[in-house]
């Protein structure tokens, strides 16, 4: 089948040219812009504002503020009103081997009462609002030619549990909730309501093969919001704002390179240094003095050991950390330093233990949970964690 194949030839591109162009010094961090929509596909209509619209104008100038930082390269799915068929938006992303994928939209219900931003990314989910969501994004396919070929063996009516080597990549599913996060945090400072990160079985995002959000900017069918997100002020708010977290994801994610997809687990450990020679005319050094050196290093050594929790959860909501709010998980901390709180499942500096902990978080129903590093209260790389 035509999209099977060229998927799969995308991904072969993509694991080739990764293990070169992220390990280039100064190699720029590629984002790939999606429009939404397109040509024949109007997507959301309330009135007067067309979806295709807004979302074409707003990447357009996400795009030009990125393109002031010369570290980075833009590249977008459609930069006209084109219609752009599923398979190729997901080529563009994947020949590109970009970092990030972000897909611009805006919402709609028929109650015409819900208000507020919510950013996607893929995964299963039993909610019905984000089946729905993933529902109308992914009926776009009929729109193509020949769907009812290409699209054979996926049931656009019920998109039921996703598959694919993309969506089981742990490293890149928790990459996109990172970068969702920061989006939706980015939000709440120009005062626009969150309503969270959310997954869904998108089938655009589970053929790209890098960290993917979809982001609905708003919801057309409120008159005030659509009234916000159609005008320039609105737009060049927005904008300013998605290209902001942007950046900062790229600067927290330093180090996004193949490697990051495919860290290999090593033992932390370090040689305890080796007592001090004493030469020949030198002052004598006691043993005394060589025993309280080596435990001066230890103590270093333990202050500056990674610490690996299991983030089970990124949510506005501020929960009581009891049981019955985490599926019956206990040993439950958060983080509600940001505007989006982060919820983990236990902490330890042992990598495999970790390991445990995400099959427990998993078993109790948090299919996307991931393991997350840190080092003196600081967020690292699982990387930097593990060739410490």
């Amino acid at each position: 089948m035509k999209v099977n194949t060229g998927i799969k030839q995308a991904f072969l591109l993509f694991i080739i040219t990764t293990s070169f162009s992220f390990a280039q010094t100064g190699a720029k961090f590629r984002v790939v812009l999606d429009p939404g929509h397109g040509g024949k596909d109007f997507g959301s209509i309330y009135n007067g504002f067309v979806e295709k619209n807004i979302a074409l104008n707003v990447a357009l100038k996400v795009g030009r503020i990125l393109d002031a930082d010369p570290s980075v390269e833009v590249i977008y799915t459609r930069k006209t009103d084109v219609f752009v068929n599923m398979e190729d938006r997901a080529l563009t992303a994947n020949r590109a081997s970009a970092d990030v994928f972000v897909s611009l939209h805006c919402n709609s219900e028929t109650k015409k009462t819900a208000f507020g931003t919510e950013t996607y990314f893929v995964g299963n989910t039993k909610n019905v609002a984000s089946i729905d969501m993933a529902k109308r994004e992914n009926a776009v396919l009929m729109l193509e030619k020949d769907y009812k070929t290409d699209y054979a063996d996926y049931d656009l009516q019920n998109p039921g549990v996703i598959s694919g080597a993309f969506a089981l990549q742990e490293s890149v599913q928790a990459k996109s909730i990172e970068l969702a996060g920061k989006i939706q945090e980015g939000f709440l400072e120009i005062k626009r309501k969150s309503r969270g990160v959310k997954q869904g079985p998108f089938w655009l995002l589970n053929k790209v093969a890098m960290p993917g959000v979809l982001i609905e900017m708003g919801f057309l069918s409120s008159n005030d919001e659509g009234l916000y997100v159609n005008s320039d002020a609105g737009q060049d708010e927005l904008a300013q704002s998605i290209a902001k977290s942007i950046l900062a994801y790229k600067k927290e994610s330093a180090s996004t390179t193949a490697a990051d997809n495919t860290v290999a687990i090593k033992e932390n450990v370090k040689p305890k240094p080796e007592p001090k020679v004493v030469q020949e005319n030198a002052a004598p050094v006691k043993a005394e003095q060589i025993k309280q050196e080596v435990k001066a290093a230890d103590k270093t050594e333990k202050a500056t050991a990674a610490t690996f929790k299991v983030q089970i959860a990124a949510s506005s909501k501020d929960l009581d950390l009891k049981p019955g709010n985490f599926k019956g998980l206990t040993d439950v901390t958060k983080d509600n330093s940001q505007a989006i709180i982060k919820y983990f499942y236990g902490a330890t500096d042992d990598y495999n233990k970790a390991r445990q902990l995400l099959a427990d978080a998993k078993a109790k129903g948090y299919e996307s949970a991931f393991i997350v590093a840190y080092r003196d209260g600081k967020k690292i790389t699982l990387q930097e964690a593990l060739n410490k």
